[in-house]
């Protein structure tokens, strides 16, 4: 067993190939310095009793959480899981609103890049909840591959086989920070894993330093972050803290992002007790945020009860209760997710649209829209307060 240590470093000459580093500008030849990350599946986890006790008491709040939801799991759990993307993203500067998100996720809907992508982190935390009871480098794999679906150019699902790094420009020449060299990615995360996996270190710890350790090893060549913090809601998940909801760490990560960067960084130079420190506060505060969500959704959707007026097994109702998960909606959305005919939804939105439940986006007689302002303005709300410090 062996204490955390520092990353180390090598020594590699860089020397540009192929048409990417071509021009002019881009042939700069000199040595760089990738990570060697510090093997951790033995790794002995010392941390202050202070820093321990936070984790612990962060940890009984998320398996709380998780418990008081227990009874009302269906709509709650899919805008968790939303707002957990939503918030992941916004870490990496991708934002949109809550209704630009939820248009892109319609079916045939036109989305905006941005929201395009949020939803594709929506596609990895799913993946992510889904293999939890396996966390292994396949898994890793299949959250990116449902990450960057889109992205063909980022190998959806496979490790890089370049080097990646954070600053310094078009080359990897004084960048701030240089991932390991792609042939010890595999390696690395085999270790990552290894740790991960062990039921000797108390988890929310456990998962904290899991992640930092995966973002050293930045095995992809894109969207490292977003898989690492699905990473996170997996091993949640796998470790028992959560069973049925996913926990916004990164809504409460948000309130403070240079911390979490810090941390990252620190985490590098050997203390892991900082990430460890950021990831307790960032639960309690996602919890705290989540549990105001949850309450402005029950509000509104009981106030609808007052203003509904259609008989108690009309269809009606049950579009009313998937729009606290899905507040945009359309005829094809009706018939995926309440299997009711694409030619009939007019007959189930006309009363909710009439009791100002809803209101109709599109103008025209075809690809008609409708939204739940309501709604909106609760997960709008819900992503204000995650960005805002104190």
């Amino acid at each position: 067993m062996t204490s955390l240590r520092p990353i180390t470093y090598e020594d590699v000459r860089w020397a540009p190939q192929g048409m990417r580093y071509a021009s002019a500008a881009l042939l700069k030849y000199g040595t760089y310095h990738p990570a060697v990350p510090a093997n951790i599946a033995e790794l002995v986890l010392e941390l202050p009793p202070s820093v321990l006790a936070e984790a612990e008491s962060a940890s009984n709040e998320i398996t709380r959480f998780d418990a008081e939801l227990g009874g009302e799991i269906a709509p709650f759990a899919a805008v968790l899981l939303r707002s957990e993307s939503a918030a992941s993203s916004q870490i990496e500067n991708l934002t949109a609103s809550a209704r630009a998100i939820a248009e892109a996720e319609l079916p045939g809907g036109k989305a905006k890049r941005n929201a395009e992508m949020i939803v594709a982190n929506t596609a990895a935390m799913q993946a992510a909840v889904a293999l939890s009871g396996t966390v292994d480098a396949d898994a890793i794999l299949a959250m990116h591959r449902a990450l960057m679906a889109n992205e063909p150019r980022h190998t959806p699902g496979e490790f890089r086989t370049e080097p990646v790094w954070i600053g310094g420009g078009s080359t990897p020449i004084g960048a701030t920070f240089v991932g390991p060299r792609r042939e010890l990615v595999p390696g690395a995360i085999d270790d990552l894993i290894a740790f991960a996996q062990r039921a000797d270190v108390p988890a929310l710890p456990q998962i904290a330093v899991a992640h930092a350790q995966f973002e050293t090893i930045h095995p992809f060549t894109d969207g490292n972050g977003r898989t690492g913090r699905a990473l996170v809601q997996a091993l949640l998940r796998n470790k028992g803290l959560t069973r049925q909801v996913t926990v916004p760490v990164s809504a409460g990560l948000l309130a403070d992002t240079d911390a979490y960067f810090v941390a990252l960084t620190t985490y590098r130079d050997g203390a892991a007790a900082p990430i460890v420190e950021r990831f307790s506060q960032a639960s309690i505060l996602a919890i705290a945020n989540g549990r105001q969500l949850v309450s402005d959704l029950r509000d509104i959707r009981e106030a609808w009860n007052d203003v509904i007026t259609a008989r108690s097994d009309s269809a009606v109702w049950k579009v009313a209760d998937l729009l606290a998960r899905r507040p945009v909606v359309n005829a094809a959305l009706l018939a995926q997710e309440l299997g009711i005919e694409s030619t009939n939804a007019h007959r189930y939105l006309n009363p909710l649209t009439e009791a100002g439940i809803l209101v109709e986006t599109t103008s025209g007689p075809r690809n008609r829209v409708w939204r739940s302002p309501e709604v909106l303005a609760a997960l709008d709300a819900f992503a204000e307060r995650a960005g805002r410090r104190g």
